[in-house]
């Protein structure tokens, strides 16, 4: 049993927390049972350590079998030790740590995607979780990550995807204009989401959501700048019905992929 929290080893854990740390170690930190279930069961191959509570790990009988399933024992740790290593407060009795498994850009166009993320400086790293969430929960074939968009290992932005980081490609470091290049070469079409663009609901009543599409999302902030725009096929702005300023980056990214989903699945 890990007993001191100051021991080497569990720096070597907390400093994961850092970017610094996870660039030079290609490594990335996993907290709570929900992250490491989905690890075990999606990619079990990436897993490097894996630590719990007794009580904890007596608790979870799946991720046991899981981890058994894959071979990789437990350490046994102090509830000091779990809280040490963690980046959140209540880490819930579970930690691992990760490889990263990002994909390359190319493989995920050479695998004729219909529906694809582009996150474009998206700079929150709770909007990213959630845009990886969605685009799982949507159907969609990959998200890539573009510009000084947040690293997709932080620990926020693994805890808000709920384990949808092991469910579907993750593409990081890309310049746009490349991505859009391939995105074309594949046969999609590059939508923008911006609040100057034309109704999403006349653009869906005239079909345009049903065919391929890559979907481009840009800084929280500033939205897309006008050279990333100029990228895009069509720029499509969602309708506000109430007395709503306007909505999140996440919340509007979610939408754009389920109206797409929703319309690529109703043509068949």
């Amino acid at each position: 049993m890990l007993e001191n929290p100051r021991s080497p080893r569990v720096r070597a854990v907390a400093k994961l927390s850092k970017r610094s740390a996870r660039t030079e170690t290609g490594l990335f930190l996993l907290e709570g049972p929900q992250a490491v279930r989905e690890a075990l069961r999606y990619l079990p191959e990436a897993i490097v350590e894996l630590f719990a509570t007794p009580t904890s790990w007596e608790k979870h009988a799946d991720v046991r079998d899981l981890a058994a399933d894959a071979d990789l024992e437990v350490q046994y740790v102090t509830e000091d030790v779990l809280s040490a290593m963690a980046d959140t407060v209540t880490p819930q009795g579970l930690v691992a740590v990760a490889r990263q498994t990002p994909t390359a850009v190319k493989d995920i166009f050479a695998a004729s995607p219909t529906l694809i993320a582009i996150c474009e400086e998206v700079r929150d790293p709770g909007n990213l979780g959630t845009i990886i969430r969605a685009a799982d929960a949507a159907g969609a074939d990959a998200v890539v990550l573009t510009g000084r968009t947040v690293d997709p290992y932080n620990p926020k932005v693994v805890r808000s995807t709920t384990g949808s980081l092991f469910h579907l490609p993750i593409s990081v470091g890309g310049e746009l204009d490349d991505v859009v290049t391939r995105a074309h070469a594949a046969g999609m079409q590059v939508l923008a989401a911006d609040v100057q663009g034309d109704d999403l609901l006349a653009a869906r009543a005239e079909g345009v959501l049903d065919r391929p599409t890559a979907w481009l999302f840009g800084n929280e902030a500033r939205g897309l700048e006008s050279d990333a725009l100029a990228l895009a096929d069509h720029a499509l702005k969602l309708p506000i019905f109430g007395r709503a300023e306007s909505l999140n980056l996440a919340t509007a990214a979610s939408v754009c992929l389920y109206e797409s989903a929703f319309s690529q699945r109703a043509a068949g």
